[in-house]
C-alpha cells in the first residue's frame, strides 16, 4: 500500500526578534519614526515594542526587546533587505547595538 502525504505546505509566520541597547537616543528616535511605515508595508505586526520586563533564567544584557510578526519568513527577509529598510537600518545600527534573528514560527 502506498501512503500519499496530502499535507500541503503553507508559509509559515516568522518573527524578527531584536535585543537593543539604545547608545545615542536622541538619534534613534528617527529610526522609530522612520521604521513602522516600512514594517507594515511588509505586512508585519508589532507584538513586542520595550514594555516592562523581568529577567527569569540567566542574563539579559538588553533594555529593550522587540518582536516583530511577518506573514512568512520570505517576507521577513524581504523587508529586512529591502532597498526602503536600509538606510532606516542605518540609523538603528548607528545609534543601538544589540542582537537580531528572524525565525520561523506560528
Amino acid at each position: 500500500m502506498i501512503s500519499i502525504n496530502t499535507y500541503a505546505p503553507v508559509d509559515m509566520t516568522a518573527y524578527a526578534i531584536v535585543q537593543i541597547n539604545i547608545t545615542n537616543p536622541e538619534d534613534y528616535k528617527e529610526y522609530l519614526t522612520q521604521v513602522t511605515p516600512i514594517v507594515e508595508k511588509y505586512g508585519g505586526e508589532y507584538i513586542v515594542r520595550g514594555g516592562k520586563f523581568e529577567v527569569m533564567l540567566g542574563s539579559w544584557d538588553y533594555e529593550r526587546t522587540v518582536v516583530v510578526k511577518f506573514p512568512s519568513y520570505d517576507v521577513a527577509m524581504n523587508w529586512y533587505h529591502s532597498e526602503e529598510y536600509a538606510p532606516v537600518k542605518k540609523i538603528r545600527e548607528d545609534n543601538s547595538e544589540g542582537n537580531l534573528i528572524i525565525v520561523e514560527g506560528k
